[in-house]
């Protein structure tokens, strides 16, 4: 970005005679010097001013959503322990008219009348990407029209073209530096406001996506506003010259075409087209851009810099934890060990026997870098099943061991269910199926956990929906649910999943780890499965196995099953949804429809990239 500070570089080079000093007079009457502000307050004093208030609107915005966190929170708990013994819980199970219309219109509100999380798709190999809710987009556009404002506020547009360019030139510089700290939060995995608010990564990444937009419009315009202010007084040719001879200039100018590559690169055409070439582009880009705002503040000693530690220190700690959670939990003990299982349907099953215990949440998602199929990359996968196992040694002459040696022993091994498609995902398959049995012995590191916001002990009725490989973001609450069920822990007492399966034969994918859940206690008292196959071969495959696993031909009716569950509705009904874009979309619109019958919450799984 060019020319951050107060200085105005001639059209020869011949000089860059400040106008105000770097950190502005402080408090001083703004005079004939600063013609171009109505505000009796210096210029420099009011681009701080205005620079503060844009991080107390993202601060008040994190209070509000905080305080709804607690409240939710809350509610649950108290559900929870309300219902614990409470076979009917209909005060839980009635609608509150309010809450109702606030769900249905505003919180789980598509912008128009279904689509949000539906790709659009020109071609199979060019997608543009998804919309937001209503509720992301009003605080997106509230955002970006806060910075148009604050672009333009006390700004006299009838001075001199000059003036009213460095004065532009000094705003926009001063609130993209500002926006950098919001946009390098939104981006890590390790953000504390994800736990803090409940508010998931795929929704950080999408505010990351638009804050970058709206920084790097804003260095651009930064970037302009020196060009035009320095060639009024000379041409655009000398005020290039000026900007390739003074280093500080040539840093900001690098900076902004960083900025400006990362915003063409991370459009969605280009970054589903080339993902992997994305991903290593985007961060050497990033830190490319942050090394050029650094020098441009720091060779013209402009206040500016004091937004720029922030930033490299939530990047460099977001990364420091992603170091230490691979550390931990797969070096030492022997390491990980991993087996990776081609399954039919094009998928494969990876289990990965961790090195130290992990304490799995359901809905928990974890980063697999395997280096034998993409060294560079690492991809989030949802966590389909845990098993904890330990051996006791045999000694008897060893005093007998104590908890923390118990832990110690025990072995924690994940399993994930991976499609494969393009790029990593295909490699994997075809490297596994061309093993010996379809099973590669290889090489895995862990990064997690993550997620795991959404507990469904506090309701009567959960409802899990899953498409395709969604179904591991759906097992791990059912086995949780159940187990719960029988303990008398979960205020839940009816669970019901419903799978979307394209062939029969995917019900391989999850074989033994559903058999395990069949066979639990009061299992049949609490879970019903309804497995729909979207294509199948012939109506000999579809066969239900009991009355509490049932199989259906063709795509299920989510409005009509969603129905049939209210009439007999116990407690507060969940429902959550994991898979394709267009199952999630129908979900919601099921959800949305029927908030006025009853009390219904709505979680939706999804990662968007």
């Amino acid at each position: 970005m060019a020319a951050q500070g107060n200085a105005t570089a001639t059209a020869g080079g011949a000089g860059g005679n400040a106008t105000t000093t770097a950190g502005g007079a402080q408090g001083q009457q703004a005079g004939a010097g600063s013609a171009g502000a109505t505000s009796s307050l210096d210029p420099e004093v009011v681009n701080e001013m205005l620079s503060h208030y844009l991080l107390l609107v993202l601060g008040s915005i994190s209070a509000a959503l905080l305080v709804w966190r607690l409240g939710t929170v809350l509610v649950k708990y108290v559900r929870t322990v309300s219902c614990l013994n409470n076979e009917t819980q209909r005060y839980f199970a009635k609608a509150d008219g309010k809450l109702s219309f606030f769900k249905r219109n505003i919180l789980y509100s598509p912008i128009f009348r279904k689509r949000h999380n539906r790709e659009f798709q020109l071609s199979p190999a060019v997608n543009v990407g998804t919309l937001p809710t209503r509720m992301q987009l009003v605080f997106l556009a509230g955002y970006f029209a806060t910075n148009i404002a604050f672009c333009v506020l006390t700004i006299d547009f009838s001075g001199s073209l000059s003036q009213v360019a460095s004065l532009v030139r000094n705003r926009t510089g001063y609130l993209a530096v500002v926006n950098m700290i919001p946009l390098f939060l939104m981006a890590g995995r390790n953000n504390p406001l994800i736990k803090l608010l409940g508010i998931s990564f795929d929704t950080f990444n999408l505010l990351h996506r638009w804050i970058g937009r709206i920084v790097a419009l804003e260095a651009l315009a930064h970037t302009l506003a020196f060009f035009v202010g320095s060639a009024s007084k000379g041409s655009w040719a000398a005020a290039f010259q000026t900007t390739i001879k003074v280093p500080y200039l040539l840093y900001g100018f690098i900076a902004t075409c960083a900025f400006v590559a990362i915003t063409i690169q991370a459009a969605s055409i280009f970054r589903h087209a080339f993902y992997e070439t994305f991903k290593i582009l985007h961060i050497v880009l990033a830190i490319v851009a942050v090394i050029g705002v650094y020098y441009h503040l720091d060779l013209k000693h402009l206040p500016q810099i004091q937004y720029i530690y922030p930033v490299i220190v939530l990047w460099a700690l977001d990364r420091l934890a992603r170091v230490i959670r691979l550390a931990y939990h797969n070096i030492g003990a022997g390491g990980t060990k991993t087996l990776v299982e081609a399954l039919p349907g094009g998928s494969c099953r990876v289990t990965v026997t961790m090195a130290r215990p992990w304490n799995f949440k359901p809905g928990q998602h974890a980063y697999l870098y395997m280096p034998t199929i993409s060294f560079w990359q690492s991809h989030p996968f949802s966590v389909a099943w845990s098993d904890e196992d330990g051996e006791a040694p045999i000694s008897s002459e060893k005093l007998p061991l104590d908890r923390q040696d118990v832990l110690a022993m025990k072995k924690t091994s994940m399993s994930f269910i991976i499609r494969g498609r393009t790029g990593f995902t295909g490699s994997l398959y075809k490297k596994a199926s061309a093993c010996t049995d379809g099973k590669l012995l290889t090489r895995c590191l862990v990064e997690g956990p993550y997620g795991g916001l959404h507990n469904m002990h506090s309701y009567g009725t959960v409802m899990l929906f899953a498409g395709g490989v969604g179904i591991t973001q759906a097992v791990p609450h059912v086995r949780d649910l159940v187990v719960a069920y029988s303990n008398g822990t979960a205020a839940t007492r009816k669970v019901v999943l419903v799978w979307t399966i394209q062939s029969p034969e995917h019900l391989e994918w999850i074989r033994p780890w559903m058999t395990e859940i069949l066979a639990m206690e009061k299992r049949r008292e609490v879970l019903r499965i309804m497995l729909f196959v979207s294509r199948p071969r012939s109506t000999k495959e579809i066969h239900s196995p009991s009355a509490t696993v049932q199989m259906f031909p063709g795509r299920p009716n989510i409005d009509t099953l969603l129905g049939i569950e209210m009439e007999n509705q116990v407690g507060t009904l969940g429902v959550s949804v994991c898979g394709p874009g267009a199952l999630s979309d129908e979900v919601r619109r099921a959800v949305r429809n029927r908030q006025y019958q009853g009390e219904v919450d709505f979680v939706e799984e999804a990662f968007s990239w």
